[in-house]
């Protein structure tokens, strides 16, 4: 079976670094269980795209003349564990498969209070995984996909190779100071078409790609890029935190991800990686469209980055440096003059004989209403945007409307610093049927206003509740685990 592993280019002229350090394109046994048991048990997501790989209608075809006994089972599973769209659905099963040993037994690698909280409602599947893995014969089944498995990662490695050791080069990385990291590069040839999923578990760092008609090189060089620079600002956050009143200006940004106006270091971070990508891609305009969409800090970074090439040490070392030069003066006047883009720009993958998406339906009601009110409260316009909320509390809409309502109430008492009141409308907002993103949100929320009064005690435990509500955004679930982490460390 053959397996491109250690980037055999990189190896050569970076001082020859051990291989395992360095990752592997490769697939993985155990992923590819999770994903038959998932096709076999209904799981259709974009079935019918021509960009899926052949091997899965083959495989779900194999598995449909065999006698299965746990496959009811297995469905019935599945079915009481339906996340709210298809991404979504696959995203848990991918950190189940990222999370566990391998075949036969699945069983988990770490302890309970260490596993990723979306797996966590998936107790008992590792059960049942084992049982349909023995039964549908999975091992005769990976063994006959090999062929069209090695010919999907030979058709990514050189691109791979040259991204990883371009970047390397670039930061003058010196692999053999990542002892005990490892970088992992998956392919999934059964999952619905144009998929990338990461993860970051302790010193490991995933790409986990599904099928499409182009490699997706850019994705791979995005993820070794936080491999790389995720720790640094870890590392040195008390440098980046003296720079933290920048991110009132990313605050109202419309189009930023709620996670980045909650997380500071990963705001820095993915400022940097963006730069990073302009100078590699040589898209100068590149920039300008990471601070119109609220990455305020990717034209400093790209400006410093010739500089940072004319010394000599690697990013590593000279990162303190990096962050230490900004002037927030200077800085806030250029951000004075950004005009915000409303909404992010979207890039999906290629696809053949594709079709424009529809457009989304025009909102109207109440779904109309909190639309506007939020776009009020991101341009902290916050007059208009309590009364625009008050608004919809007055009208007669559904709880969850209400609830919302409440949220943004709430988070405009943070701004006015009114901790007191901000408390007690979250604490409406859990009392009218909130969406589970509002509901998690809230309890974050909540922790930080009970750590910030010293309850640390009461903080964590809204925290992980925060953690345990099914349907959360992955920047709820991401605030909550840093605060939990941050609290404990109190």
């Amino acid at each position: 079976m053959v397996r491109f592993s250690g980037f055999v280019l990189i190896a050569s002229l970076l001082a020859r670094p051990c291989l395992a350090e360095l990752g592997q394109l490769d697939a993985s046994p155990t992923l590819f269980t999770v994903l038959a048991a998932l096709n076999a048990a209904g799981y259709d997501a974009e079935l019918s795209s021509p960009a899926n790989h052949p091997l899965r209608q083959m495989l779900r075809q194999h598995i449909a003349l065999k006698n299965i006994p746990v496959l009811p089972e297995l469905k019935k599973f599945i079915g009481l564990h339906r996340q709210k769209n298809d991404t979504a659905e696959l995203s848990q099963y991918i950190s189940f498969g990222l999370s566990v040993a391998g075949p036969p037994d699945f069983e988990y690698l770490t302890r309970t209070v260490d596993r990723p909280p979306d797996i966590l409602p998936l107790d008992g599947f590792g059960e049942l995984l084992a049982q349909f893995h023995h039964e549908a014969d999975i091992d005769d089944l990976w063994v006959k996909a090999q062929p069209a498995i090695n010919a999907q990662i030979a058709r990514y490695h050189q691109g791979v190779t040259d991204a990883v050791f371009n970047v390397n080069v670039y930061l003058r990385n010196d692999t053999r100071g990542f002892l005990g990291r490892r970088f992992q590069i998956f392919l999934d040839l059964l999952g619905a078409p144009n998929q990338i999923q990461t993860r970051s578990y302790g010193a490991d760092y995933f790409v986990v790609l599904t099928p499409s008609p182009e490699p997706q090189i850019d994705d791979v060089r995005h993820g070794y890029l936080h491999y790389l620079l995720d720790p640094l600002s870890t590392k040195y956050s008390d440098n980046v935190m003296k720079k933290k009143s920048l991110i009132d200006y990313a605050m109202g940004a419309p189009a930023l991800a709620e996670h980045y106006k909650e997380d500071y270091l990963l705001l820095v971070t993915e400022c940097l990686i963006k730069a990073v990508e302009a100078k590699l891609s040589k898209k100068p305009a590149a920039v300008e469209q990471a601070l119109a969409e609220g990455f305020i800090l990717t034209p400093y970074f790209y400006e410093q980055l010739p500089a940072f090439l004319k010394q000599e040490q690697s990013m590593r070392m000279h990162y303190p440096e990096f962050i230490d030069g900004i002037d927030l003066k200077k800085e806030s006047q250029r951000l004075d003059q950004v005009k915000f883009a409303a909404a992010t720009r979207v890039r999906r993958a290629k696809a053949p004989a594709a079709v424009e998406d529809p457009r989304p339906p025009e909102l109207t009601g109440a779904a109309k209403d909190l639309d506007e009110a939020e776009k009020l409260y991101l341009a902290r316009d916050v007059k208009r945007a309590r009364e625009a909320y008050l608004k919809i509390l007055q009208s007669q809409g559904e709880r969850p409307d209400h609830a919302k309502a409440y949220y943004g109430l709430a988070r405009i008492a943070i701004l006015q610093k009114d901790p007191a009141l901000s408390e007690k409308l979250f604490q409406k907002v859990l009392e009218y049927q909130p969406d589970p993103q509002t509901k998690a949100w809230s309890l974050v929320y909540m922790g930080r206003l009970s750590d910030a009064s010293g309850e640390g005690a009461q903080a964590i435990a809204f925290f992980k509740e925060a953690l345990t509500v099914q349907g959360a955004s992955e920047g709820a679930r991401k605030a909550a685990e840093k605060a939990i982490e941050t609290t404990l460390k109190r």
